[in-house]
């Protein structure tokens, strides 16, 4: 059973307030051995911080070694009601820097509360004191944090971090996402047309675009996860990779199957000729701002190749 604050003794206090900087440094140690190899600076800044909160740590078990004796019972955040629960997100690979700043906020905010509530639980004057100073030093953490960035995050490093974060954000996320969209819209636009065109049947176009875009997404989601572990390559979780991959392409195919829901055929027709173009456009954009592809060529490929496949599935259709 957690244990309320308000009940808990000096010694209690001081027993925890020791384990909460053990775990603080011990997770900013996580965060710095997560991203040294990709931002090495910032894994600097970490390290730093977690110096700081070993020396905060040093400075508790003074005092409790003074008034308490040597045994620290131990007690953890999980043992007293009101704690927030942390997920074990420091774990998780690969790490950005912007989620562990984030983080740290937090984790700084929860612990400078704590103090300043323990504070005002305790006596012992020299204990006020130091859990004071704790409290000042933990809502002068970002401000030291933003120091040390000053120090070790230039403006060339920072924009190198902001590139290798952009550059994974792309290989694992915008690029197995576009694939899949590009496949799932281009792909299926031969079978859906060429169905609606050989039936005239609104029907039987939407069954056909339906099967064909749900079919690709599957097979597209198990061939990217198949595909490389992303150890090598930094392409991140395969799993994660698949999953994107077969919701696009299934996206991609079901925009201009839906209009079909039209009973009116010639209607529906049009209306998916529409969606058409709006998603021959949205790749275009897609391939321009992440690729960086110049605009007239991305245009140029993905509309080209999304023409003749619409012209192949209408000849086929009316043949």
């Amino acid at each position: 059973m957690a244990k309320n604050f308000k009940d808990l003794t000096e010694q209690e206090i001081l027993a925890l307030a020791i384990t909460l900087e053990e775990e603080d440094g011990r997770i900013y140690g996580e965060f710095a051995q997560g991203l040294k190899n990709a931002y090495p600076a910032t894994a600097k800044m970490l390290a730093d911080m977690q110096t700081e909160e070993s020396g905060h740590r040093a400075s508790l078990i003074e005092v409790y070694r003074a008034r308490f004796g040597e045994h620290i019972p131990l007690i953890r955040r999980q043992d007293v009601k009101g704690f927030v629960s942390r997920p074990a997100f420091w774990l998780v690979r690969p790490l950005g820097p912007k989620a562990v700043r984030s983080a740290i906020e937090q984790m700084e905010e929860e612990t400078g509360r704590f103090y300043h509530l323990a504070m005002e639980r305790t006596t012992d004057a020299c204990t006020r004191k130091l859990l004071g100073d704790l409290a000042e030093a933990e809502a002068k953490h970002t401000a030291a944090a933003g120091t040390i960035e000053e120090q070790h995050l230039t403006r060339d490093v920072r924009e190198s971090e902001e590139i290798a974060q952009r550059r994974a954000f792309v290989l694992q996320y915008v690029q197995p996402g576009l694939v899949g969209l590009m496949d799932g819209s281009v792909s299926t636009l031969a079978p859906v047309f060429a169905a609606a065109f050989a039936t005239k049947s609104s029907k039987d176009a939407l069954l056909v675009g339906l099967a064909a875009s749900i079919g690709a997404g599957i097979s597209m989601a198990f061939a990217e996860a198949l595909s490389d572990d992303g150890e090598l390559t930094g392409r991140g979780n395969p799993i994660t990779r698949g999953l994107v991959t077969g919701v696009m392409t299934t996206a991609g195919g079901i925009g201009h199957t839906l209009p079909y829901l039209i009973s009116d055929f010639y209607t529906a027709t049009e209306v998916a000729v529409f969606v058409v173009a709006i998603e021959l456009a949205t790749i275009s954009w897609i391939r321009h701002h992440y690729m960086e592809t110049p605009v007239f060529r991305a245009a140029l490929q993905v509309v080209l190749g999304g023409v003749l496949v619409f012209l192949t599935g209408i000849l086929i259709g009316k043949s």
